[in-house]
C-alpha cells in the first residue's frame, strides 16, 4: 500500500512533498480529524542505517511523546505499518523555518528577536529540566506557525541525559548537529556537557537573528576553533546592536564550558527580560574593539568567495537537512555539511571584516541582573 493509501485509512488526505532525504521525507496532509493541515514524516525502516534504527529512531519517538510544550512543535500521532515505514504526524510549520525567513527578510529587529528567542529559551528550558537535550539546535530546525511564533522542531539527535550514582550527568561523547552551530568542545571530539552544548548552538541562533550572518567563518573547522577558543565574537557595525544583546550572546559563545550561561540565566538576562534591561546600548562603542580584527576572516587566497558566507539557494539540501534523521557524524565526516552551511547566511568575508566590531563587552562578562 502506498503513504497516500495508508495515510487515507488513518484519515488524512495526503498533500505536497516538503523534503526528502535517503530515508525519510516529510509530506503535508489534511487531517480530517482535526481539520487543519499537518505534517507527516515518513521513515522507511528498510533503508535507514543500522545505527539510526537502534538508537537514534527508539529515542526520538520516545522523547517526541512526551513533550508538550507551546514552542515545540506538535506530536499528533506515530504509528507504524507492517512493511517497516514509520509515520510521525506533527504540527506544519506554515510559514517555513527561520532559515528561511531571515534569508528572506533581512536581520530582525531586537524587539522581534527577543520575542522568537524567548519562545526557544523556554523550549530548551522545559526539555532541559526534563534532561532532554536536542543537540541540533539550528535555524533551519526552528519552524514558524501562521503568527510568525518559533516552534523547535526535528528531535532525531535528541537523547535522555543519563546520571551517575551521585546523581550528576554523564558526559556525552559522540558528535552530532551542523558544525556551524556546534561548540568547541564538541568539534574537538572531547566528552561534552549536551546541555551546556545547547547553550552555545543558541548563542549561534540569537547571533543569526540579530546579525543575519554566522558569527564564525566555519569554511575552515581548524581556524574558526582557534578564534572560538579565543572567546572572539564580531558584530557587524551596520547593525547598531544593544550592548545588551552582545553580551548575552558573548555569555553564551563562551568556549570554557563552566563559565557558559545556563537556560535559567539567559531566561533572566537583562536583554531577554522586556522590561528590566539593565546594560546602556552604549555598552561597545561603534568602531571600538577590545582587539583587532582577526585576519582568519579573510578567505583564502584563490577561493571563492561567495562560498564563505552568501546566501544562495540550496533547495535539495536544505530539504535533507531540515526534514532527515540523521546518523551521528564524526568531526572530520561533516566536511560537506560544513561547506553547505557556510554559505546559508550573511555577508561576505571582506565585508565582515570591514563592518565588525569584537567583544566582549565592557561590562564585565560574569555580571548578571
Amino acid at each position: 500500500m502506498d503513504d497516500a493509501a495508508v495515510l487515507k485509512r488513518r484519515g488524512y488526505i495526503m498533500g505536497i512533498n516538503l523534503g526528502e532525504g535517503s530515508y525519510a521525507k516529510v509530506k503535508s496532509a489534511y487531517s480530517e480529524r482535526l481539520k487543519f493541515n499537518v505534517a507527516v514524516k515518513i521513515i522507511d525502516r528498510k533503508k535507514a542505517p543500522t545505527d539510526f534504527l537502534e538508537k537514534f529512531l527508539p529515542r526520538e519517538i520516545e522523547i517526541l511523546a512526551m513533550l508538550n510544550h507551546r514552542s515545540i512543535v506538535k506530536t499528533y500521532e506515530i504509528f507504524e505499518t507492517s512493511d517497516g515505514k514509520v509515520y510521525i504526524v506533527m504540527e506544519l510549520g506554515v510559514q517555513g523555518d527561520l532559515l528561511e525567513f531571515i534569508k528572506t527578510r533581512g536581520a530582525l529587529q531586537e524587539d522581534d528577536a527577543r520575542k522568537k528567542f524567548h519562545q526557544l529559551s523556554s523550549a530548551i528550558k522545559y526539555c532541559h529540566d526534563l534532561d532532554v537535550v536536542h543537540r541540533d539546535l539550528k535555524c533551519e530546525n526552528l519552524l514558524l506557525d501562521k503568527d510568525f511564533n518559533i516552534k523547535l522542531s526535528d528531535f532525531g539527535f535528541s537523547k535522555r541525559c543519563l546520571r551517575d550514582e551521585s546523581g550528576r550527568l554523564i558526559l556525552s561523547k559522540t558528535f552530532c548537529g551542523s558544525a556551524a552551530y556546534a561548540a568547541p568542545e564538541v568539534l574537538q571530539g572531547i566528552p561534552y556537557q549536551p546541555k551546556v552544548y545547547d547553550i552555545w548552538s543558541l548563542g549561534v541562533i540569537l547571533y543569526i537573528m540579530v546579525c543575519g550572518s554566522m558569527p564564525y567563518d566555519d569554511s575552515n573547522i581548524k581556524k574558526m576553533l582557534r578564534i572560538q577558543k579565543e572567546h572572539r565574537v564580531n558584530f557587524p557595525r551596520s547593525k547598531h546592536l544593544t550592548g545588551e544583546c552582545k553580551d548575552l550572546i558573548y555569555r553564551m559563545l563562551q568556549p570554557d564550558v563552566n563559565r557558559r550561561l545556563h537556560i535559567d540565566e539567559i531566561l533572566s538576562h537583562c536583554w531577554v527580560q522586556p522590561k528590566a534591561r539593565g546594560l546602556s546600548s552604549a555598552a561597545i562603542k561603534e568602531g571600538e574593539s577590545s582587539r583587532s580584527i582577526d585576519p582568519q576572516w579573510t578567505p583564502e587566497p584563490g577561493s571563492d568567495k561567495k562560498s564563505a558566507t552568501k546566501l544562495e539557494p540550496r533547495e535539495e539540501a536544505r530539504a535533507e537537512a531540515r526534514h532527515e534523521t540523521r546518523p551521528e557524524t564524526k568531526p572530520e565526516e561533516d566536511t560537506v555539511q560544513v561547506a553547505r552551511q557556510s554559505e546559508t547566511l550573511g555577508f561576505s568575508s571582506e565585508q565582515m571584516i570591514r563592518e565588525s566590531e569584537e567583544g566582549p563587552p565592557q561590562q564585565p562578562p560574569e555580571t548578571h541582573t
